[in-house]
């Protein structure tokens, strides 16, 4: 009797763990979404990326005043970047001082200061969503990722959205006033003087500033690269010439055409290739050797 009551608890068992596992499977073909059902997540997500982009450009239209004196700082003559710059020099034992300049700006069609108004909302809109745009792709891509991608998958969102923020405000503090001082005030003749649009002036900031930001991530896509095995620490440092000059041509292509914004950009952008080998050498070093 004891054998026999033992077989039955046995497969009273066996049994129970069996509709266990089939309510476990039929829960998780439950959680599986069909192709319909991914649109609609993601149209819901688009939804919401947009909502929080247009509450956010309808504040930034409601404050014009505030916006654009940010916006138009980089083109005055008392920038905190000259002052900054003077500074440096007054430590250093020499007293320099930059020339006052001033550039006329004009709006050329009817609605052209309302419509760059709206333009440029839309834009530091989309800026300051950002980090929720950031999260919500996440959260939408991270049910496809095994937990040790979306353990990693977090802190480099965190560093593409700081290089990305780096390179905006570099080129709005340092690149964009120094381009525009040379550019605005320069004259090949004392009787011609520059009057520049509103339309130049916000579409040449707000190229120069994506893209910066964009270029910044040089090290992330470096760091993807080195993790699928095309490119490794030796053969960057190997073409370190061949790059330095990719590097010029590719910040004479993004940059207004002068001397110094070039040097400006271009430094930078070899510091993160340097960066880049430094980082493709950790990742090809983390990597376990294959016997």
């Amino acid at each position: 009797m004891t054998n026999q009551r033992k077989k039955c608890l046995t497969k009273k068992k066996s049994s129970n763990l069996n509709s266990l596992s089939n309510l476990l499977i039929m829960s998780e073909t439950n959680k599986m979404l069909t192709f319909g059902g991914h649109l609609e997540v993601l149209r819901r997500m688009l939804f919401r990326i947009l909502g929080v982009t247009f509450v956010l450009a309808v504040a930034v239209f409601c404050c014009k005043d505030n916006t654009f004196d940010i916006l138009l700082a980089p083109s005055k003559s008392d920038f905190c970047l000259y002052s900054w710059i003077e500074r440096f020099f007054a430590l250093v034992g020499y007293d320099f001082h930059f020339e006052a300049f001033e550039v006329q700006m004009i709006a050329t069609d009817l609605s052209s200061q309302f419509m760059t108004h709206v333009s440029t909302s839309l834009y530091l809109g989309f800026l300051g969503a950002s980090p929720y745009i950031l999260f919500e792709l996440f959260r939408f891509v991270s049910p496809a990722l095994y937990d040790n991608e979306r353990k990693y998958s977090v802190p480099v969102l965190i560093v593409i959205y700081i290089l990305f923020i780096i390179g905006v405000l570099m080129s709005y503090f340092i690149l964009f006033p120094i381009s525009f001082r040379f550019l605005g005030t320069y004259s090949v003749a004392d009787q011609i003087t520059s009057t520049i649009t509103l339309n130049s002036y916000i579409t040449t900031f707000v190229t120069l500033t994506l893209v910066m930001g964009l270029v910044f991530q040089l090290p992330v896509i470096a760091y993807f690269l080195a993790k699928i095995g095309i490119i490794d620490g030796e053969l960057l440092a190997q073409y370190r010439k061949y790059a330095f000059i990719i590097i010029m041509i590719v910040a004479a292509v993004i940059t207004p055409p002068d001397l110094m914004t070039l040097v400006l950009v271009t430094i930078p952008l070899y510091l993160l290739y340097e960066v880049s080998i430094i980082i493709v050498r950790r990742v090809k070093c983390s990597k376990p050797e294959q016997k």
